[in-house]
């Protein structure tokens, strides 16, 4: 069953590293973080082989962080990445603040 998870990952990276070069790195983010993490973040910049992801609050960020290593070496799969980091999203203008 290994075996077919290892082909899965080297087929998905091969069809991923075919991608126009703007869409590499939102398709690598998603290949690497997983489905629900990428739903909660997004590829926001990809300059100098740095990725950089924004996260939607300080919890993810702290997770993610601690994550790092093995997310870029997910990455590195599929294209050539130096380092990835996190940023906090900004809250959106006119939304509201939260009443806790």
């Amino acid at each position: 069953m290994e075996q077919v998870g290892s082909t899965l990952q080297r087929i998905m990276a091969q069809t991923l590293q075919r991608l126009p070069a703007e869409q590499l790195p939102q398709a690598a983010w998603d290949f690497a973080a997983g489905r629900v993490v990428a739903e909660k973040t997004r590829v926001v910049a990809f300059e100098r082989e740095i990725l950089t992801v924004e996260v939607p609050d300080a919890t993810w960020h702290t997770q993610l962080e601690a994550m790092r290593s093995q997310l870029l070496r997910r990455l590195s799969q599929v294209m050539r990445v130096e380092g990835v980091q996190f940023s906090l999203a900004r809250p959106r203008s006119g939304a509201r603040p939260s009443s806790r």
